[in-house]
């Protein structure tokens, strides 16, 4: 049986009910999700998914990503809600690959772990299933593995494996959409490009959860917990003056009360040099590499490069005392001496993060 899968979270807990109900079966899993966006987190569910089915002895199998056919198919729905249109067609993409992929394996049956998830519409999920498993003359197996305190029992099965538990569905528009009704940040679309890995950023959690397998191929003990802290994003910066743009890097923490300030450097303590409006900071790109130990030869060298946030979160404590500060800090190759003028869109916000415990 060819089994279609969405996560690791539902996957779990569906391959061991079919393995269960379904002991002559050879199961092989199949992820085909071009729906996922980013690609970052389609890559962190993918690997999930990988560390599941090794742990329950199940060949996996991975689909093509090809998100901008997925794009196309479903052109016109995207302000669809959840279970609307769009997720039908979602449905009708996957299954169909999926039904392709069940009869090339000579496969008799196929299924999807999709209709273990809470959030999908069994029905939905079921009438699109037989009509591609007619279509490509494969059966379609629809199990509700949700009623009997099914739902309950996925959960719990998931925290004791400690599986990555997303919050989206997957795609860009139901991510967008869900984002706006929480009036949270949408920082999953964040991707710096310096590289650098933002806390609690899907890059960050694929860190951690390879660590992880790594800990367990070592057979050393771990626990991931869950903490608060204040993350931080930068949709945009820039620094200029009367002769145009002035190449400048902005470090972590930085924030304005309004999104444009302007001023000139009015004294230095320290080599930290203040502006005399809103707070702002500057620092030459020589005292940066010496408090860093970098050697950037240019502060455009800086913002394409950066080193790690930690680093940079070191360096902030380094020049202000203050742990609760959130004045703008800018590194620049010179301290600008004439008027200059300052855009800075950025976002602090509580958050949760996962960290890794090694015992």
């Amino acid at each position: 049986m060819l089994v279609h899968i969405c996560c690791a979270v539902d996957s779990h807990y569906f391959l061991q009910k079919l393995q269960t109900e379904y002991p002559q079966e050879k199961l092989i899993g199949f992820f085909y999700d071009p729906n996922i966006h980013p690609y970052s987190e389609y890559t962190l569910r993918l690997l999930d998914v990988k560390r599941s089915c090794k742990m329950l002895g199940i060949e996996l199998i991975e689909g093509e990503y090809d998100t901008e056919k997925w794009l196309e198919s479903v052109k016109g729905l995207e302000h669809e809600p959840e279970k609307g249109s769009r997720c039908a067609v979602c449905f009708d993409r996957r299954f169909e690959v999926s039904a392709q992929q069940a009869k090339a394996l000579g496969e008799k049956t196929f299924t999807s772990t999709l209709l273990t998830s809470p959030k999908k519409s069994l029905k939905q999920l079921k009438h699109a299933g037989d009509l591609l498993g007619r279509q490509f003359d494969v059966e379609f197996i629809a199990p509700d593995y949700r009623k009997a305190s099914g739902t309950q029992e996925q959960n719990i099965l998931a925290k004791k494996d400690q599986l990555y538990r997303q919050d989206y569905c997957g795609c860009l528009f139901g991510l967008t959409m869900q984002r706006e009704q929480q009036q949270k940040l949408a920082d999953e679309l964040f991707s710096p490009i310096s590289k650098q890995i933002q806390p609690e950023s899907i890059e960050s959690r694929i860190e951690l959860y390879e660590h992880r397998i790594n800990l367990e191929e070592q057979d050393i003990k771990y626990q991931i917990i869950k903490e608060r802290f204040l993350n931080w994003r930068i949709e945009f910066g820039l620094l200029r003056d009367k002769k145009g743009t002035i190449p400048a890097h902005f470090l972590p923490y930085s924030t304005l009360k309004k999104p444009y300030t302007r001023g000139r450097i009015e004294y230095a303590i320290n080599k930290l040099h203040d502006m005399n409006r809103d707070e702002v900071k500057f620092i030459t790109l020589d005292y940066y590499n010496q408090l860093a130990g970098t050697y950037f030869e240019t502060v455009r060298e800086l913002i394409f490069n950066s080193p790690t946030f930690e680093i940079e979160l070191t360096i902030r404590q380094k020049i202000i005392s203050n742990p609760y500060d959130l004045s703008t800090v800018l590194v620049v190759d010179e301290i600008p001496t004439q008027k200059i003028e300052i855009l800075l869109q950025s976002h602090i916000y509580e958050d949760v993060r996962e960290v890794l415990v090694q015992f």
